[in-house]
């Protein structure tokens, strides 16, 4: 009997998160009625007000420390009792600077990374989105001169800006604290407030400029012109898929796409197929997914892919997975007004399922990155070896103790390496882009951290004549052409992308970048690096319509370049009446 609502099609609710059904303002409207104020409130004080004040207070306590200090030694030869407590200042000093220093140095790069960095990128975006379309005609490509210009003006304007914050709050900031302030520290909050205000202000005036200069001097994107021709050196197949979005219903819809998008597993399943065919016909090296590979991190969707990857054993061998912001930053995948505290188990439990996950896939084949030495380390599944029962606990309790002790696994474990099998192999990086955000608005925003570049560049050195995969989830710059709307700008972007690819470029013609996160199928090029964005064989179409996903071929070259080569375009054709397999 077919009742009167097919419930296999789904019906307006599942597009309650859907972007491509919805628009955002009527997206955050939903939001503003929906959003937890009081969590809101809590969640900021958490990660601005919270650093503000460390950073605020530091220069306050160390004044004072120091004024301590010397009336202790001026009055040396008065007495012993000078003696006594000029040994407990120094001991105070020596006992709680380095942690005071720590603090004050964590709430300097939390807020960088909350408030400074993503101005500058959400100034910069803006401003050349707005020239773009003003200056570009429909479905043209950004001018590099009108890109470069837009970093110079947004760097002047944010520049003014932060001048003028720190004109504001100079009056109320104060520099020297004395030890009468801890008889009333709570006189010492708005000082303390004004002094980050002065300080945040004074580094974004500064860094705005060197990072408009940078951005405004450097190569600028563009499509890549021609492919390279066959070179004589050893060729390597890579098969490129990403933001495939498992989704744990048999007729589940994805957040983004809602009905616009395929409904279950199902092409995943014939994606793999056809995969497999052309392994057998002409063996893969390599399968990459960058990210996204479930459609929230949770666990029924992490069980359905590793179930589907197992039915492929040769295809699951070659696989190489990294997390996308959908793996680890979705908090509800029905709901984007929800808000995960910082102190809430939720966010490392989305870490340590996908990490769980890229164990089980690839762990016996990737090494992490020592952090002292920058050199290769253990085999991934041998660095969490040690943590299995405390992973495993806090899975089942998500206690608040648990998630301090396992917060630096996941740092820790990127970049993965795949280390070449021979001076001049291929190796692959795989990296984390995802930013710490515990909002679902704001989940795609993603960062790369500075102990990341470091460890990548170190690992790239140590194999001088060895050629290189370079794989994140985020798009490093945004594409040479018109975006259509803002959103898709701001509220996406790798907020550090374009200091990543000057990090890059010195390595040239020896890496390729690899990503996904848009779900556009481009390749393209900044200097003489190249860059592969991989479509979506999964979204971006009903279950009727087709897709297609790219085996790129690389080759080594003279000069140690890595030379690519024409791709293969794998085509994967959509069902003609839109169903889905009914068998259990």
């Amino acid at each position: 009997m077919m009742p009167l609502i097919d419930p296999r099609f789904g019906d307006v609710e599942d597009d309650a998160s859907s972007t491509k059904r919805r628009s955002l303002l009527a997206m955050v409207g939903s939001l503003l009625a929906e959003i937890s104020f009081p969590k809101l409130i809590l969640a900021w004080a958490l990660l601005l007000l919270l650093p503000a004040l460390l950073l605020g207070l530091t220069p306050l306590v160390a004044s004072a420390w120091l004024a301590t200090l010397s009336k202790k030694v001026a009055g040396l030869f008065s007495g012993a009792w000078p003696l006594v407590l000029l040994a407990l200042v120094l001991a105070l000093g020596w006992i709680g600077g380095r942690p005071l220093l720590r603090a004050a140095e964590q709430g300097f790069w939390s807020l960088n990374s909350v408030a400074v960095q993503p101005g500058y990128a959400f100034c910069r975006e803006s401003l050349r989105h707005l020239m773009e379309h003003l200056v570009v005609r429909e479905g043209g490509t950004c001018p590099a001169r009108l890109r470069a210009a837009t970093a110079a003006g947004a760097a002047l304007i944010l520049c003014g800006a932060a001048l003028c914050v720190v004109l504001l709050a100079w009056p109320a900031s104060r520099w020297v604290g004395t030890i009468d302030d801890l008889a009333s520290p709570h006189r010492l909050l708005v000082p303390a407030l004004a002094n980050a205000a002065v300080i945040l202000g004074g580094y974004l005036a500064a860094a705005a400029l060197a990072w408009g200069s940078a951005d405004a001097t450097m190569d600028q994107p563009r499509d890549l012109v021609a492919f390279d021709r066959l070179a004589d050196g050893h060729t390597w197949r890579v098969a490129h898929l990403s933001d495939l979005h498992v989704v744990g219903e048999r007729y589940g819809f994805r957040i983004e796409s809602g009905r616009a998008g395929p409904r279950g597993n199902e092409r995943l399943v014939r994606v793999l197929t056809r995969l497999r065919e052309e392994h057998e016909a002409r063996p893969l090296d390599f399968i990459l997914i960058t990210g996204d590979v479930t459609d929230a991190g949770r666990s029924s969707e992490w069980a359905e892919f590793l179930a589907t990857l197992a039915k492929f054993p040769a295809l699951a061998k070659r696989t190489l997975l990294l997390p996308g912001n959908h793996d680890v930053n979705v908090v509800d995948r029905a709901n984007p007004a929800r808000l995960d505290l910082p102190t809430s188990p939720g966010k490392r439990l989305r870490q340590l399922r996908a990490l769980s996950a890229m164990a089980a896939v690839q762990g016996s084949r990737v090494r992490v990155v020592d952090p002292l030495t920058r050199r290769l380390g253990d085999p991934l599944e041998r660095m969490l070896a040690p943590f299995r029962s405390s992973i495993a606990a806090f899975a089942d309790t998500g206690t608040l103790r648990l998630s301090g002790e396992l917060a630096r696994i996941w740092a820790d474990a990127f970049p993965m390496v795949v280390e070449p099998t021979r001076e001049d192999g291929l190796g692959v990086v795989l990296l984390n882009s995802t930013a710490e955000t515990h909002f679902s608005f704001t989940n795609a925003l993603g960062l790369i951290s500075s102990a990341q570049t470091r460890a990548l560049v170190a690992i790239v050195h140590q194999f001088p004549q060895a050629h290189w995969i370079l794989a994140l989830h985020h798009h490093l710059v945004e594409y040479p052409k018109l975006a259509s709307a803002l959103s898709e700008r701001i509220g996406t972007a790798l907020i550090n992308g374009s200091w990543l690819v000057r990090q890059l470029q010195p390595l040239g013609r020896k890496v390729v970048v690899m990503h996904g996160h848009r779900h556009i199928d481009w390749i393209g090029e900044c200097g003489s690096m190249r860059i592969i964005s991989a479509p979506s064989p999964v979204m971006e179409a009903t279950d009727d319509m087709p897709t297609s996903f790219l085996v790129h071929r690389l080759a080594a070259g003279a000069k140690g370049h890595l030379c690519l080569l024409t791709p293969e375009r794998i085509e994967i054709p959509g069902k003609e009446d839109g169903s889905v397999n009914m068998d259990p």
